[in-house]
């Protein structure tokens, strides 16, 4: 009886997270972040494949909104569970030296690419299309269907990436979107 009692209460209990962990390069890592080869359209066509949207997490060692945003915004279950079942989400550094494969197949630093996409701020998260067709013919600043440059808090977080998995970005800016799900 004690024991399908204390079942009944663990079921009952809120749902353990896992924990962002602190890496070598001093950036927080969730543990459902996609481990890339940092090929940024087999990325994508991965993300597609598995029915998911594509998204890139830019950081910086040491930057306080980056902690917050692992810390406060992804450790909100609904949060957490809805990026990881709703978007493959990559993690690159603003300062990194680690090359990656942009779309056009012009390998770089992910600081060249931080560069190259006008990322300046941390935590910058860039949202791209479901496809990766034809994005290789696109200036970089074309490629993007959606940016959050900085922190949000935690629920208007959660309403970009619904904005992005919605597509509300096809008919409304993300302030008018926002304006829509709070009315």
């Amino acid at each position: 009886m004690a024991a399908s009692a204390a079942f009944a209460a663990s079921l009952l209990a809120p749902r353990a997270q896992a924990e962002p962990v602190l890496t070598e390069d001093g950036l927080y890592r969730e543990p459902w972040f996609v481990e890339s080869l940092l090929e940024l359209p087999d990325d994508l066509a991965s993300a597609a494949k598995a029915g998911k949207r594509f998204a890139i997490m830019w950081e910086l060692r040491g930057c306080p909104y980056c902690r917050e945003t692992h810390l406060v915004n992804f450790a909100r279950p609904d949060i957490a569970d809805y990026v990881k079942t709703n978007f493959d989400v990559i993690q690159l550094n603003i300062i990194g030296s680690r090359n990656v494969t942009d779309f056009d197949g012009s390998e770089m630093s992910e600081k060249a690419l931080a560069g190259k996409y006008g990322v300046r701020f941390t935590p910058t998260f860039q949202f791209f299309p479901e496809a990766v067709t034809g994005l290789d013919s696109k200036p970089p600043e074309k490629r993007e269907v959606a940016r959050l440059p900085g922190y949000l808090m935690p629920d208007d977080f959660l309403a970009m990436f619904r904005y992005v998995r919605e597509k509300g970005y096809e008919t409304k800016s993300f302030r008018d979107y926002v304006k829509g799900v709070r009315s």
